[in-house]
């Protein structure tokens, strides 16, 4: 008995549905390779196939720096501690208040690249596959007031596992502003009240006499 036609027509499509899939896989890994899409911008998610999104509070990275509070201008020290290896990541700052992108990369390590997601190098991503673990980086605020923010990392350790936006400190943002007030405090404390000549405190005791 022959197999029906409709038959060899599924099992093509079957077929055809699995070399999809395996090219679609592999197009992608090559192109998440060398970092993150333009399109993982905004909500800071990879877009994988079948990707499992992971709990960003259950992970075994953290986003750290070392200052509570910054000025307009200066740059602040990042640094991202993992437990265990991954490949690709996406690193941004953002404002407390809107969740706007700010700010830009001064200084990347190995291994990662500059990434223009809304103004140039206002994000850092992953140039290469290769296992990472601890990384170091510098991010400069902008010469304007922005507010409060924080560092958010995304991670993907593998192709079907990442996380998304794990999260820094709050780290505070300070204005310079010295007022009048301010500055004859300072100037008090600069000059000091001069002290009594000899011939003033001789002076001082005959008349008590």
């Amino acid at each position: 008995m022959y197999p029906k036609v409709e038959d060899g027509m599924k099992v093509q499509v079957v077929i055809i549905g699995w070399a999809c899939t395996i090219l679609c896989s592999l197009s992608y890994t090559a192109a998440f390779s060398h970092g993150v899409s333009l399109s993982a911008c905004g909500d800071m998610t990879p877009k994988h196939i079948r990707a499992q999104l992971q709990n960003p509070r259950n992970n075994y990275i953290t986003v750290h720096t070392n200052m509570s509070f910054y000025f307009p201008g200066d740059k602040v020290p990042v640094t991202v501690r993992s437990t265990r290896d991954f490949m690709g990541f996406l690193l941004q700052a953002r404002r407390v208040s809107n969740d706007q992108v700010a700010g830009t990369f001064v200084f990347i390590p190995p291994g990662s690249k500059l990434l223009t997601c809304f103004e140039d190098g206002d994000s850092v991503t992953h140039s290469d596959k290769s296992l990472k673990r601890n990384l170091s980086f510098v991010w400069k605020a902008p010469a304007q007031p922005i507010g409060d923010i924080k560092f958010f990392l995304s991670v993907v350790q593998s192709y079907f596992v990442y996380w998304v936006r794990i999260e820094s400190a709050i780290i505070s943002h300070q204005i310079q502003n010295r007022t009048p007030v301010d500055s004859s405090k300072k100037s008090s404390i600069i000059m000091p009240t001069p002290l009594q000549k000899p011939t003033d405190l001789k002076v001082t005791v005959t008349a008590s006499k």
